[in-house]
């Protein structure tokens, strides 16, 4: 198993989050991601880490693929894999439809036959066979349609890409992980209980059949987030996570349409996920955190002692095996949580 990390927002500044990124390249790390929700984009930040270190895998987990066209995608790709010698990692997904309509003003439309054109819009752009045409339903490449002038061409980058560029997908919905499989190199799941991975067996074997060729986990990366709270006392470490767990299973969405409240619910909380989102969505964000059972913190996250810690790994280890989970990505780091990781893992 590969470790990875995401790097954090804040309210560290950006030179403590570079140097934890090179701290993590010293302990052997294999990558570390940036993300983006609607405030820094993750392009700019994985520049920025590509050009701050020298040997470790920069991935984008992920770009919203409604703020930019399949094309633009390809294109960033390009740059920072020929800038950085190919360290780059291509994470992209859908996002939710609160971010997608409400801060980016584009229709949320059909998520999954989106990524679908998308990532065969990239592929073809980074194959470089032929100049580029795609007409779908939601891009029409040239477009002719309303509005346009007639003048448009098929165009062939002028560039030299890796066509075998890993293009990974955010997902962990059902749905999400069988499309990641059929089509993607690797999907990244925000929430996972490493004992219960069986869960993604059926759609992730769905998939594989779908895409044919004799795909199968050996071709397939999936790089799941990870909470790792190191602290003696373990019930400050699982209070320091209540409210992370709070915000999206109870308010990332709305009540009828929150795929991480679903999720959560599968991956066996049908009593405390509808809770905590009633809690949430009432405006009782103390109460939300608060109906976080302990059991969900110790399935979903690493916290506690540093020993406790590494005995837990020991399920992601065995979660490993026959590359059911090639990396861990260690969300929200720290100097003593990836030094942790690295002791136990590399």
């Amino acid at each position: 198993m590969k470790l990875g990390m995401m790097m954090s927002y804040g309210p560290s500044s950006i030179q403590e989050r570079v140097a934890l990124a090179q701290e993590a390249e010293r302990l052997g790390f294999d990558s570390v991601w940036t993300s983006e929700a609607w405030g820094s984009d993750a392009v700019t930040a994985a520049s920025w880490l590509l050009a701050q270190t020298s040997s470790i895998k920069v991935g984008t987990a992920i770009m919203q693929m409604a703020a930019r066209t399949p094309a633009m995608a390809a294109m960033t790709a390009m740059s920072l894999q020929e800038y950085s010698g190919g360290r780059f990692l291509m994470g992209i997904g859908p996002s939710g439809p609160q971010v997608i309509e409400g801060w980016h003003g584009e229709a949320f439309g059909k998520p999954l036959a989106r990524t679908r054109e998308y990532i065969a819009i990239i592929r073809r752009i980074l194959a470089r066979e032929a100049p580029l045409e795609h007409q779908g339903e939601h891009y029409q490449i040239p477009n002719t349609g309303s509005g346009t002038t007639g003048l448009g061409k098929p165009l062939k980058t002028i560039m030299h890409p890796d066509p075998n560029l890993k293009i990974y997908t955010g997902a962990f919905t059902p749905a999400g992980v069988r499309t990641a499989a059929e089509i993607a190199d690797g999907v990244i799941p925000i929430f996972i209980n490493p004992e219960k991975i069986d869960l993604f067996d059926a759609p992730l074997e769905a998939g594989f059949a779908k895409a044919g060729g004799g795909k199968g986990h050996d071709d397939f990366a999936m790089a799941p987030f990870c909470r790792v709270v190191v602290n003696d006392d373990l019930e400050a470490a699982r209070d320091g996570l209540r409210d992370y767990f709070a915000l999206y299973i109870g308010g990332m969405g709305a009540r009828d349409k929150n795929f991480y409240n679903d999720h959560a619910i599968a991956l066996g909380y049908p009593d405390a996920a509808p809770e905590i989102q009633d809690h949430f969505l009432n405006r009782r964000r103390r109460e939300a955190a608060a109906a976080v059972p302990d059991q969900m913190i110790d399935d979903l996250a690493l916290v506690g002692p540093a020993d406790r810690i590494k005995d837990r790994l020991e399920a992601w280890k065995a979660a490993a095996r026959g590359h059911r989970i090639d990396t861990l990505i260690n969300v929200g780091p720290s100097r003593e949580s990836i030094r942790v990781l690295a002791e136990a893992v590399l």
